[in-house]
């Protein structure tokens, strides 16, 4: 049976991007490989089953052009106004929290932020189909 065991981006400074992702969301390095032109760097919470695949490659100096193709990344936390507070405590520059709610039933309470390489992220409010 297929399963979905990681997802990989290309980041410019590797250790700020693993502070990121390891102050904000509290994953933690569950492999380093290092080759002469680039290092990966997997990263993984206590609650997840996948993995966040960093590629570092050692020559780069400009940042990535993430195009038109990328959408985002999506968290769910159990308390997004917490979680907010934190990110905000962090100095990041944090979106607003947005209802989704057509037809007055909340279908998804999230926020945008963005990682240090530009990536978009959504952290949404765990409920309904986001757990």
């Amino acid at each position: 049976m297929p399963k979905i065991i990681h997802t990989m981006i290309r980041v410019l400074d590797l250790d700020k991007s693993q502070q990121f992702y390891q102050q904000l969301f509290e994953l933690e390095e569950t492999n380093r490989l290092v080759f002469p032109e680039f290092t990966l760097l997997y990263l993984k919470g206590k609650h997840n089953d996948m993995e966040l695949e960093l590629t570092a490659n050692h020559s780069r100096t400009t940042p990535y052009d993430l195009g038109d193709g990328y959408g985002h990344l999506a968290f769910c936390v159990d308390d997004l106004a917490k979680f907010h507070v934190k990110a905000q405590n962090l100095g990041l520059d944090v979106g607003d929290i947005v209802k989704f709610k057509p037809a007055d039933t909340v279908i998804a309470t999230f926020f945008f932020i963005h990682d240090p390489d530009g990536y978009q992220i959504e952290v949404l409010e765990r409920h309904g189909h986001y757990q």
